[in-house]
Order: structure tokens, then sequence, then C-alpha cells
């Protein structure tokens, strides 16, 4: 399997570069999960991060992806078909 380095913006993670799988395409998963686990027996805390373009170049394609933290916490459920309405 191949990894990419990849930068991690905001939350427990912020500044650290960490290698993350990449796809058949080429590019990491659309949200990445991280567990933080606590010692009192409660579930593990489970933070967000949404995958954005790191540098856009000069004709708008990006090049190179990070990570940036998502406080509300939501995984995507599934394509946003164009058709369907909002619920």
């Amino acid at each position: 399997m191949r990894s990419e380095n990849t930068l991690f913006v905001g939350g427990p993670l912020d500044g650290r570069v960490l290698p993350v799988l990449v796809g058949m395409t080429g590019q990491p998963p659309k949200t990445y999960e991280v567990p933080e686990p606590h010692d009192d027996g409660r579930p593990p805390t489970v933070h967000f991060y949404r995958r954005v373009p790191a540098r856009v170049g000069r004709l708008g394609l990006p090049s190179g992806w990070k990570y940036e933290y998502d406080p509300a916490g939501k995984p995507s459920t599934g394509p946003k078909w164009p058709w369907r309405k909002p619920h």
C-alpha cells in the first residue's frame, strides 16, 4: 500500500505530518477519524478531520492535500446527489 505524508491543521493533531494511506486514485480519504482513548473506561472520543486542498495552482487544480479539524464531528453519510433535497 502506498502512503502520503499529510499535514493536519487544528484539533489534537495540529501541526503534525502523518503518513496516510492513499486509494487507487492516489488521493487520501475525504475524512480521517482519530480516536482519543480515556483512562477511566469511558468510550474513546473521536475527532474528525476533513480533506482540503493544500495548494491550488494557477489553473485551480489542487496539488497536494491537508486535513483540517472538523469540530462538528459529523461523518459523511455518502455522496451528495444534486437532485436530492437537504433534510
